[in-house]
């Protein structure tokens, strides 16, 4: 049993009222029940989310207010930008929000873009940019979307990787 008397420098007795009582289990106003018992079987609307999305496995979310500067992030299958970035990746999914900024280089296979991309990105399937999203730096794709808007600049090429390029210029040739 935690003390409070460690953490306050007085000591509380183990009254019911007490937020540090066995039986109070944290339900005072403006203190979140933290005792729920937890599951292992997942709900029915997480099986239906997860049934009707291709978001499966590890997802990294940089919230809003964050900033992750200097990595390198692997074995991520969904990234989801809602701070600032300065990273290089090889990842499944990229979701950049609308305030969200991604500054570096990264190899996916699925880009979304609501938010700021800056540098060298390789989309090898689909790279979709909203309305509010702004893409520059050296960009490659195998397929792209634009929504009205949405701003592509900088060195853009269609190939979203050596292997695609090679494929295209043989096909062509």
């Amino acid at each position: 049993m935690l003390r409070s008397e460690t953490l306050f420098g007085k000591r509380e007795t183990n009254s019911p009222n007490s937020p540090f009582s066995a039986s109070n289990n944290l339900t005072q106003p403006g203190v979140s029940n933290v005792s729920k018992t937890v599951s292992n079987q997942p709900s029915s609307s997480t099986q239906q989310s997860n049934s009707g999305s291709n978001e499966m496995g590890s997802k990294l979310i940089v919230g809003p207010n964050i900033k992750l500067k200097g990595v390198e992030i692997n074995d991520c299958d969904t990234l989801v930008v809602e701070g600032r970035v300065e990273a290089t990746m090889d990842s499944r999914v990229i979701q950049i929000a609308e305030k969200g900024a991604f500054k570096g280089s990264a190899e996916i296979d699925l880009a979304e873009i609501r938010g700021d991309f800056d540098g060298e990105l390789t989309v090898r399937q689909k790279l979709v940019i909203y309305s509010s999203g702004k893409v520059s730096g050296k960009i490659r794709y195998g397929k792209l979307v634009i929504e009205e808007g949405g701003q592509l600049s900088g060195d853009v090429q269609v190939g979203g990787s050596s292997e695609q390029r090679e494929l295209l210029q043989a096909k062509t040739a």
